[in-house]
C-alpha cells in the first residue's frame, strides 16, 4: 500500500496536541485505514457491536479502551463514522472532558462533521479537523507533511501520472489499475451515496429527487449551477435544489466553487460553479483536466489550511464582460495564485493579464495537461506563464 500524508499529519498531532482529531472526507478516501492503523482501540458506528458500545456512553468507552490501565504513551481511541450518530457531539464533548487527559481522541465522518450549521453543543476548543483528500501528485512524490506551502519541483514518473489521470485518486481503483473495476467501483460509490447516505441525512421522500439532481451535476463537472434551471429540469422548487445540492456536498459527492469578490455579500449573490470530487468518472478530457485540477488546488488550500500555514480558499474568478479565471487561490483573505487550465499549449491568456492587474495575485499560470514536466521553479514567475500541470501540481501537496 502507498504511504499516505494522512498517517504523518495525524501521528504529529497526537505528539504535538490534546484536541480531539476529526478527520472527515469522501467515502472511499482512505479514512478507515488511516484510523485502523493509527488507533489502539477502533470503533465504527457502522458494525453493530462496537455500536453498542458506543451508545452506551463516555464511560463504556472509557472501559473498552482500558483507560484505567498504565501505558507507557497514551492510547488513542478511533470513532469510525462517529456522524451517523445523532448525539455524536454530546457523546464527544462528555468523553473529551472527563477523559480526554489521558486518551487520544480520532473521529472520523463520510458526511461532513460541521459542528458550527448543524447546532448542539459546541466543541469549540476540542478539536482540529483534518480534511482527507484523494492522492494528489504532490502527496506520490512527497508523502509528507509540508512545512510550508510551496515545494520545490519534481517530476513525476509518467506511469504514476497516467495512472492518477486515467484511475482518478482514490486508493483501491488507483492501485488495482482496471478499467473494468474502475466502472463498477464507481457505480457502487454512486449508488452508495446518492442512496443509503442520502437516506441517513435526509427525508425519505427527498431520496428520489436528490438522486436525479446527483446524476444530472455528475455530467456536468466544471459547470455553473444555475439553480433556476436545475430547478425547472427536475420540477423542483430553487430553495429546494439549493439545498439538495448543499446535501450532494455534504456527502462529498462534490463540491461547489464560489467566485470571489471583496465584497463577501456579492460573491455569495452569485452562482457557483460544480465540480465532482472523481475525475475518473469524467468522459470529456477539457472538464475532465478542469476538474483534475480543481480537486489537486482544493486539496492543496485545505491542507495547508488544516496544517495552520495560513488561511486559503479555492475560488474562481469573473466579472460581466464574461472574462473568467479558472481558478483563484486566496491566502488570508487576499487573492494570491490564479490558475487557468488548458488541456494543449495555446496563445497566452489575456484574462490572466487582466485578472492579475485587477486583483494584484502575485502569481498567474496557464497550466497545460499535454506538456512534460520541466524542472523550473513556477513561483518564481510573477508575470502570467505557460507552465506544465504536472510540474505546477509537483509543488503543491
Amino acid at each position: 500500500m502507498l504511504p499516505r500524508l494522512y498517517d504523518r499529519v495525524l501521528a504529529t498531532h497526537f505528539q504535538e496536541n490534546r484536541q480531539m482529531a476529526f478527520l472527515a472526507g469522501p467515502r472511499q478516501v482512505g479514512k478507515t485505514e488511516a484510523a485502523r492503523r493509527l488507533a489502539d482501540v477502533y470503533l465504527n458506528f457502522d458494525n453493530l457491536d462496537d455500536r453498542a458500545v458506543i451508545l452506551k456512553g463516555p464511560s463504556a468507552l472509557a472501559l473498552r479502551a482500558e483507560l484505567d490501565r498504565p501505558r507507557e504513551r497514551l492510547p488513542i481511541l478511533a470513532l469510525d463514522e462517529i456522524h451517523k450518530f445523532q448525539k455524536w457531539k454530546t457523546l464527544l464533548k462528555g468523553f473529551f472532558d472527563v477523559h480526554g487527559a489521558r486518551c487520544g481522541i480520532l473521529a472520523t465522518g463520510s458526511a461532513r462533521m460541521d459542528i458550527f450549521r448543524k447546532g448542539g453543543d459546541s466543541l469549540l476548543g476540542r478539536y482540529f479537523l483534518y480534511r482527507q483528500h484523494p492522492f494528489s501528485v504532490g502527496e506520490i512524490l512527497r508523502p509528507e507533511p509540508p512545512a510550508t506551502p510551496l515545494c520545490e519541483s519534481m517530476a513525476i514518473d509518467g506511469d504514476a501520472w497516467e495512472t492518477l489521470w486515467r484511475f482518478g485518486g482514490f486508493p483501491e481503483p488507483m492501485v488495482r489499475q482496471s478499467a473494468a473495476f474502475l466502472k463498477k467501483w464507481q457505480a457502487q460509490r454512486m449508488d452508495l451515496l446518492l442512496r443509503e447516505d442520502v437516506r441517513d441525512l435526509t427525508r425519505v421522500q427527498e431520496l428520489r429527487g436528490i438522486e436525479t439532481l446527483g446524476y444530472l451535476l455528475a455530467a456536468r463537472s466544471g459547470g455553473q449551477l444555475v439553480f433556476s434551471n436545475l430547478a425547472r429540469e427536475i420540477s423542483a422548487s430553487v430553495d429546494t435544489v439549493r439545498r439538495w445540492v448543499a446535501i450532494l456536498s455534504e456527502l462529498y459527492v462534490g463540491y461547489e466553487l464560489r467566485p470571489w469578490f471583496k465584497n463577501v455579500a456579492k460573491s455569495l449573490r452569485k452562482e457557483p460553479k460544480w465540480y465532482l470530487r472523481d475525475w475518473s468518472a469524467i468522459a470529456d478530457p477539457g472538464a475532465r483536466a478542469e476538474t483534475f485540477a480543481a480537486c489537486h488546488l482544493l486539496k492543496a488550500v485545505e491542507t495547508w489550511t488544516d496544517l495552520g500555514l495560513g488561511r486559503f480558499e479555492l475560488r474562481y474568478l469573473r466579472d460581466k464582460l464574461q472574462r473568467e479565471v479558472d481558478f483563484a487561490i486566496i491566502r488570508d483573505g487576499e487573492p494570491w495564485i490564479l490558475v487557468e487550465v488548458k488541456t494543449s499549449r495555446e496563445t497566452l491568456s489575456r484574462d490572466l493579464f487582466h485578472f492579475q492587474k485587477q486583483t494584484g495575485a502575485k502569481h498567474a499560470f496557464q497550466a497545460v495537461l499535454d506538456l512534460p514536466h520541466e524542472s523550473i521553479n513556477c513561483f518564481a514567475h510573477t508575470t502570467p506563464v505557460i507552465v506544465p500541470l504536472r510540474t505546477l501540481l509537483s509543488q503543491m501537496v
